[in-house]
This record gives C-alpha cells, sequence and structure tokens, in this order.
C-alpha cells in the first residue's frame, strides 16, 4: 500500500505530566494550570496534564485531582492522564477527565526497575484499568517504553515492540504511543522497527515519542512521517526525561517539534510564538522555585519508589 503523505499532524503535549515528575522541586498547582492554559491558548489540543499515581511516589503529582479539576473548560480540548492501577482510576473518574493512558514497556528489567513489576505483571495490573475505563466511555491510550532500545537489555526486537503493541490493542486501548525512553534511536531504527509494526498495526493506532538524548528526535520524526505516521509526543522546552539514562537531555520540545513541522509544510494549528511563551513561563518557574523542606525526603526516595516513564 502506498503511503500517503502527511499534510496535518496531531501533536500530544506532555509537559505538564512526563515533563514536570522528575522536577526536583514542588511546583504550585496554580503554576500548573497556568502553564497548561497557555499550552491550549497556543492551540494544543491533546495535552496530559498529570498522572494518578500516589501521592507518595511522585509528591510532584500529588495535586492531581486539584489540577484536573481547575483544567479551563475549552471547546475541543482533550486532557488526559496517567493511570496506573484501579485505585488511581477511581481518582481519575472522581476527578472527571475523560481521557487517561496506561504504561508498560518492553523490558521486563526496565519494569521492574521503574514499577516493580515484569512486563507481563504490569499487564495483569493495568488490564482491569482498561476495562473499566473502556466501560467509562473513556479514551484509553497506551505506552510503549524501550521500544527501540532498553537502558538494562540494549537494543529492542522489533517483535518485541510489536508484541506489546498488539496486547494493548487487544485489550480494547485506542492508541499507542511507541516511546524511544533513553534517546538512542536513529532514522534507520525508527524505519525498522516501525516498519514491522506497520505491517501488522494500522497507522493511525500509532504516536511516537522521542528523547532527543542524541540530538536525533527531529531526524526521528522525519523518518517517521516518512512512514505516514502523524501523531507524535513532544513536551514544551524540552521538559522531562528518563532518569535511567545519564546526560540525557530531556523530552522532544514542543516548540522544536512545532517549528520543524511549519518549515515542512505540514499544519500544526499551534501558535508558534504562544508555544514559546508558554515554555519560558514555566522554566522561570522552575527557575524560581526551591525544594520545600518537608519533601526532601520523599524527592530523595524516588529513587526507589514505583514512578512512570515514557
Amino acid at each position: 500500500m502506498a503511503i500517503q503523505p502527511v499534510k496535518s499532524v496531531k501533536i500530544v503535549e506532555v509537559g505538564p505530566r512526563d515533563g514536570l515528575q522528575n522536577e526536583k522541586v514542588i511546583i504550585d498547582t496554580g503554576a500548573k494550570l497556568a502553564f497548561i492554559g497557555k499550552l491550549a491558548a497556543a492551540g494544543l489540543k491533546y495535552i496530559e496534564v498529570t498522572s494518578f499515581v500516589h501521592p507518595k511516589a511522585i509528591p510532584q503529582l500529588s495535586d492531581a485531582l486539584d489540577v484536573v479539576k481547575g483544567l479551563p473548560a475549552l471547546p475541543g480540548m482533550h486532557y488526559s492522564a496517567l493511570v496506573p492501577n484501579l485505585k488511581g482510576l477511581e481518582r481519575a473518574l472522581e476527578s472527571g477527565i475523560r481521557e487517561i493512558a496506561v504504561f508498560t514497556a518492553t523490558s521486563n528489567t526496565f519494569t521492574q526497575r521503574n514499577i516493580n513489576m515484569t512486563v507481563n505483571e504490569s499487564f495483569e495490573a493495568f488490564q482491569p484499568v482498561v476495562q473499566r475505563a473502556l466501560a467509562e466511555g473513556l479514551f484509553v491510550r497506551g505506552y510503549v517504553s524501550t521500544a527501540f532500545y532498553c537502558p538494562y537489555e540494549g537494543k529492542i526486537d522489533s517483535a518485541a515492540t510489536l508484541d506489546v503493541t498488539q496486547r494493548l490493542l487487544a485489550l480494547g486501548v485506542q492508541e499507542v504511543s511507541i516511546g524511544d525512553t533513553i534517546g538512542q534511536a536513529t532514522p534507520q531504527d525508527v524505519t525498522t522497527t516501525m516498519t514491522h509494526l506497520l505491517q501488522h498495526v494500522p497507522v493511525e493506532k500509532l504516536a511516537m515519542h522521542f528523547h532527543d538524548t542524541n540530538g536525533l528526535a527531529l531526524e526521528n520524526v522525519a523518518a517517521s512521517l516518512a512512514l505516514g505516521l502523524s501523531i507524535f509526543d513532544s513536551s514544551a522546552g524540552g521538559l522531562g526525561g528518563c532518569p535511567y539514562a545519564p546526560g540525557a537531555s530531556g523530552n522532544l520540545s514542543t516548540d522544536a517539534l512545532v517549528g520543524f513541522l511549519e518549515s515542512q509544510g505540514i499544519a500544526t494549528g499551534i501558535d508558534l510564538n504562544l508555544l514559546k511563551e508558554a515554555s519560558a513561563a514555566i522554566r522561570k518557574v522552575l527557575s524560581n522555585a526551591e525544594p520545600e523542606l518537608d519533601d526532601i525526603g520523599s524527592l530523595q526516595n524516588l529513587a526507589v519508589n514505583p514512578r512512570v516513564e515514557s
């Protein structure tokens, strides 16, 4: 089948969740809502705003309920949140959010280090979450981390990435984000793995989640576009990154992504100037904030408590 040129894209902004969750300072709920509001004003329609993990696991996201309840009610907006288990789903349903995401990976070692589970155990944990969410009429997304490389197991065979992706889709997940978690993938890796996946999975079901550790994120976007892929995760200002990749420079910057896509004649519907203002504003908040003394112990415990990396 001929690949259709990509003329427009869907950008999933993950800065408020993936971008902020590893910051060593506690960000005020009001500042988070102001950040999300600026992102929405810039034209971003899909924003992952928080995660309903246990507050002690990620103190930075302990205000998930308040964040969701404070979101601006704007037409055409799609707010989502990461949900790790049924307890988290109950909190998500209480908040009123209508889109959620679940998380797994291709690598058993990574999932053990990240969420204290094997890949199979992660499926057992979130299968009832997906079933309940779908029964409630929620949109459900799945994250596949270490889709190309794992910091512990090295290069990942594309068959393993396909297997996890198909298992997610079989559960009823409507969209799967394929993650280059430690930013080691090259354009050739993207072409090889995604060509394999696209032989079995509809292109509209797949999103790409790149990190810019080696400065190849935009080249990997270009390789994805060449395959007809048109959904991309990114983080305003490049916030975030995987703590398991020393020196990782963070997520693909939404600012850089939008600039690149527009230069290629691909519509994003996003005002780049307003987006840059949003990125600058949250950077200023981060530079001015300091850890609260009562939270220092909790922040140090992040090294051993379950967390979620995409």
